[in-house]
């Protein structure tokens, strides 16, 4: 492989630019994916795999990532697309239709700004915000430019969950009352890793971004990124975003009226900063109606719950909804059931796959906001309420949230925590 012919440049990028309107339902989409780690990989599955959409290009700032992605699509015997190490040097590029980002968290926002500002609509990875703060931004500039903004909480393109929360909604469960999420994972520890020289083929400035520019280590880097304040939300924020979504998703709430989580990390001593076992609290009020919603993060051994994960030792990923006429389990992203009535006879239930990459795609051409099924309004709602819970927990109090003003109610402390100081250039902006 010409390494060289593969990491083509912003010039050659540049020369073969065209201007082009939104596409039409015969065009061809063109998508970038941004961010080649575990995640992305789906990502460039997904659009190689689907009826008139194009990889356009690859971006990441370790080249050694971008090269393992060529070599897979060489495997496949499809054509290698030019790589870069900056977002930016695609969203100049007129003919790229959209970009997928499944960067680190603490990116997120920032390059789906730039973006939507460059007329490229937008699937990014969830947590689509890092901060409270980035909630708003991010729904902001997807308004203001008219983009299409999906966030990857897959579960809300699956037929059988979609079927779950009509039933609900159409009260067969009679008064949903209260939701609880689950993400017990195994978890092991991530030890402790020295201060090194960053790695040849890597841009940790670029890497960085927003974030504080600290020391290079490998516990910061590769997917342990997560487990630091700096770029990730903890396990909560990881897997847990996807059961919170459907959670709220489920018991049709916005605002919480008050949040209160607590934990810890327990068990090993190593880099981690998050904690690795984290309760929350929500407390909302619908229609003057008090609701509860729960979650709870766990690692390493744990039992199931409601059957939630089947028999045997594992992780247990889900939901379980209770009603005044009975409750509903959701387990992981394509499959519910339900128990009715104090006898537990058996409810309704279905199990289907998720189809989200194409409601993207679908949105896309039909430019209709409303088909999106985790617009990003649904979606940055979904994050508020992460960091709320780890505002929470770092401050050890609850939490009055007031969503007229988007600050916590008495607490100068929490209002401060709901953004973070950026580092420039790679800045948020306060107005989009």
């Amino acid at each position: 492989m010409n390494r060289r012919y593969f990491l083509m440049s912003s010039a050659a990028a540049t020369a073969t630019q065209a201007v082009r309107a939104n596409p039409s339902p015969n065009d061809t989409v063109r998508v970038a994916v941004v961010g080649c780690g575990g995640r992305g990989s789906s990502h460039m599955n997904a659009w190689t795999s689907l009826p008139n959409v194009e990889l356009a290009a690859l971006v990441d700032v370790d080249d050694s990532h971008a090269e393992r992605y060529i070599g897979q699509l060489q495997r496949k015997n499809l054509k290698p697309v030019p790589t870069f190490r900056d977002i930016r040097k695609v969203l100049d590029d007129k003919s790229i239709d959209a970009v997928s980002i499944a960067t680190p968290n603490h990116w997120h926002t920032l390059q789906t700004i730039w973006a939507c500002q460059a007329g490229k609509d937008v699937y990014v990875e969830k947590p689509c915000s890092h901060n409270v703060f980035e909630s708003k931004q991010i729904v902001a500039a997807a308004r203001k430019y008219g983009r299409m903004v999906q966030q990857g909480s897959q579960s809300r393109s699956s037929g059988a969950l979609r079927e779950a929360v009509q039933k609900m909604r159409d009260g067969e469960f009679g008064e949903v009352y209260m939701a609880r999420g689950l993400c017990y994972k195994f978890r092991n520890t991530i030890g402790k890793t020295p201060v090194e020289a960053v790695p040849p083929g890597v841009d940790y400035d670029m890497w960085t971004g927003p974030a504080p520019l600290r020391p290079f280590t490998k516990n910061r880097f590769h997917y342990n990124w997560h487990w630091f304040w700096d770029t990730g939300n903890g396990d909560l924020g990881n897997q847990g975003i996807h059961e919170v979504d459907i959670a709220r998703w489920g018991l049709g709430v916005t605002h919480p009226t008050k949040v209160s989580a607590f934990g810890g990390k327990f068990m090993f001593d190593d880099d981690q900063e998050t904690p690795n076992t984290i309760t929350a609290s929500y407390d909302f009020v619908v229609n003057g109606r008090p609701k509860l919603m729960t979650f709870e993060v766990r690692h390493w051994y744990s039992n199931h719950e409601a059957g939630i994960g089947g028999e045997k030792a594992g992780n247990t990923i889900g939901n379980t909804f209770y009603g005044s006429n009975g409750y509903l389990v959701i387990d992981g992203y394509n499959k519910y059931w339900s128990h009715m009535g104090k006898d537990g006879a058996p409810g309704p239930a279905r199990s289907e796959r998720e189809t989200h990459f194409e409601n993207f795609i679908n949105a896309v051409r039909s430019r209709k906001r409303e088909t999106l099924h985790a617009e990003i309004e649904d979606g940055a709602q979904s994050c508020v309420l992460v960091h709320l819970a780890n505002i929470s927990y770092r401050l050890g109090r609850t939490l009055n949230w007031d969503e007229k003003s988007w600050t916590v109610k008495g607490d100068k402390e929490a209002t401060e925590m709901l953004t973070r100081k950026y580092r420039a250039p790679y800045v948020v902006p306060e107005k989009v």
